[in-house]
């Protein structure tokens, strides 16, 4: 059996390389390194794939959640809605660009925001809500785009776990990262669309704000030595853009290899005492960027984790510590469920190339672990 990886990024590689090769060869060819042909094409290709009217790629995600913030232009102290069960990067530009985080509870089933919960949370400082489609599925954007309706706020999608998933109820439809004033995707290369290095990209309908962000981006000049307003330098590297338009027309084949690996995972592992498997949504599609059980207690979880680990089988806890209980983010706020699922959640390996073999063994195991501890 082949070794078990979280992301088997090799093997995809070894499977798409006669196609990646070429790509990236014919950008080292043509010497066309910045703002070359390939970043336009994959720009236009995701916006039609995902209807959007403009794709805007930069340095990575991180920077496509900044320069979205900078877009907006919210006033110093501006306060903006975010989960606390989450990565940090969202509240890292916030409190960069002197904007404040308000952590927001999460759903106990579905790990996403609890839409439910907003509006509670609202004060005359608040100016936008910050959504994070957490694992691979989308937050109810239907209620939570009401909302900001309401209250005139804009609504900024972080997308970076979720590309492809597709929101659908009979009010509101549209891709991870297009329905809001603004979305962010990163193209980390663990990501289900992945480069080689970093990458990002910002989704938008709004022609003015697509201005903007282009220009934020490349230094605030959208003529050559002319700055109007104060950017970045962040620029979707060609090489990476090649490797991306390389890998779009399989996207579809990996989340339907994902969402085969979680079903199998679910067949398998969805009877056993103390463990929960993912729930999904009913709102919208899931691409499994991650699949996240849910043990009965932290122990379990960490003698689960070390008891994969001594097989030779990876997982990872997304996420260890919630946000507000970070140093460089403290806050005192209530969020029981959010510092629950910390001590509870176990991300098992999932990618397109985890072979049946490799499945089996990862189920047995856990079910193995499960027996022996009753």
């Amino acid at each position: 059996m082949r070794k078990i990886q979280m992301v088997d990024l090799q093997g995809q590689y070894v499977r798409l390389s006669t196609q990646i090769d070429p790509a990236m060869k014919q950008v080292l060819h043509n010497a066309d390194f910045i703002q070359g042909g390939a970043v336009r094409t994959l720009e236009a290709a995701l916006a039609e794939r995902y209807q959007v009217k403009h794709v805007i790629g930069c340095a990575n995600g991180t920077d496509a959640l900044q320069l979205a913030f900078m877009a907006l232009d919210l006033p110093p102290g501006s306060e903006v809605i975010t989960p606390a069960f989450s990565y940090a990067a969202l509240t890292e530009v916030l409190l960069l660009l002197g904007l404040k985080p308000v952590f927001a509870e999460v759903d106990a089933a579905t790990f996403l925001m609890d839409v439910a919960a907003l509006e509670g949370l609202i004060t005359e400082k608040t100016r936008a809500i910050a959504p994070v489609h957490l694992y691979g599925q989308m937050v109810s954007m239907e209620p939570l785009l009401a909302l900001a309706k309401k209250h005139n706020l804009y609504v900024v999608e972080d997308a970076a776990q979720a590309i492809g998933s597709q929101y659908c109820t009979p009010g509101e439809h549209g891709f991870a990262g297009t329905m809001g004033h603004i979305g962010t995707t990163s193209f980390f290369p663990s990501k289900n669309l992945g480069c080689y290095g970093d990458g990002g990209a910002m989704f938008t309908n709004d022609d003015a704000l697509a201005k903007k962000l282009r220009q934020l981006a490349n230094h605030g000049q959208s003529v050559k030595y002319q700055h109007d307003v104060v950017g970045l330098n962040s620029r979707l590297d060609t090489l990476q853009a090649a490797v991306l338009l390389a890998k779009l027309p399989h996207l579809s084949d990996f989340e339907k290899a994902r969402r085969a690996v979680a079903a199998r995972y679910d067949a398998g592992l969805q009877d056993l005492q103390g463990l929960s498997v993912p729930q999904r949504t009913i709102d919208s599609s899931h691409v499994f960027h991650q699949y996240t059980l849910q043990c009965a207690s932290r122990a379990m979880r960490d003698a689960l984790k070390t008891y994969l680990q001594e097989q030779g089988i990876p997982s990872m806890i997304y996420y260890p510590i919630p946000l507000h209980w970070q140093t460089a983010y403290k806050q005192v706020v209530n969020l029981p469920v959010s510092e629950d699922l910390c001590n509870r959640v176990l991300s098992l390996p999932i990618c397109p190339e985890l072979d049946l073999e490799q499945q089996e063994y990862i189920i047995n195991n856990i079910r193995n672990f499960i027996q022996k501890s009753q």
